[in-house]
């Protein structure tokens, strides 16, 4: 039994697209495809019902699934046994704030994991770093990018708020809306600056940093707040996104370098290829 088959089933089963497998894998389509189907073939087993929105994993497969996994790292444990010790190459890489916990955690176990000798780093945005993911704004003189994830603002309120009733949020609705103010945020400052013009007034009843207190803060009931639109976000079901009708304020996330090296080659080649989670 090929081990890289495994994988691609692993992958298959975590991602439940034989596309979306195929990105996070490196590989085209067909040959992932084709390695599922020959594993099939090999333990005389359907692994997937295939459908027109992905596959859904058959009774063998969510057998095969822990096995599959605890065999694969019992190879890597093999393998990594027997390796020599080699000089680790740090890397330290700035992170602004309000990313995503879950697609930043997964963009650098892939990066990792193409770039084997790394000692990564995470430190602060505007510290000294090889490399940096920010908001596109947060750009510096001379920085060059690879473009990431781009998402649209919305404004988060419980499903009791008499606006969770709207299809979109009108400018008049803010005035004397209770909200949270969350800021360093670019957008934040368009949208006051809005406000101005047309002599709206918030009620704002706190002024926070982060996305997750600005998101405790709306289920608490305080007030209504801007978040961006990204799926760890939007997924959360214990509250109401609304666009702001006559206005898209949105967000480019990027990779900043001041000059390409073979490490920063590999993280630009893995983030080409993501989707905008």
């Amino acid at each position: 039994m090929d081990l890289k088959h495994l994988k691609y089933f692993i992958n298959v089963f975590e991602q439940q697209s034989f596309s979306a497998a195929a990105k996070a894998c490196f590989i085209a389509q067909p040959s992932i495809s084709a390695a599922v189907a020959q594993l099939e073939t090999e333990i005389d087993q359907i692994l997937f019902i295939r459908h027109a929105r992905g596959v859904t994993p058959t009774e063998q497969g969510v057998k095969l699934y822990p096995l599959a996994k605890q065999l694969l790292g019992q190879a890597d444990a093999i393998k990594a046994s027997f390796q020599t010790n080699t000089a680790k190459q740090s890397f330290n890489l700035g992170v602004t704030k309000g990313l995503g916990v879950k697609r930043m955690s997964l963009l650098l176990k892939d990066f990792t994991a193409i770039a084997a000798n790394i000692e990564l780093t995470l430190v602060p945005q505007y510290e000294n770093c090889d490399a940096r993911i920010v908001i596109k704004e947060e750009l510096k003189d001379g920085e060059h990018y690879q473009p990431i994830w781009q998402e649209d603002y919305l404004i988060a309120m419980p499903h009791n708020h008499p606006l969770s009733l709207k299809d979109a949020i009108e400018l008049h609705d803010f005035d004397q809306l209770a909200f949270i103010q969350r800021t360093p945020c670019n957008a934040w400052q368009v949208l006051t600056d809005t406000f101005t013009l047309t002599g709206i007034q918030l009620d704002i009843r706190a002024k926070i940093q982060t996305i997750d207190y600005a998101l405790g803060l709306v289920r608490a009931g305080l007030g209504c707040a801007l978040v961006p639109a990204h799926k760890e976000i939007i997924e959360q079901n214990d509250l109401a996104f609304k666009a702001i009708n006559g206005m898209q304020l949105t967000r480019e996330i990027v990779l900043a370098y001041q000059q390409q090296t073979p490490l920063i080659n590999k993280l630009i080649s893995l983030v080409k290829h993501l989707d905008n989670l």
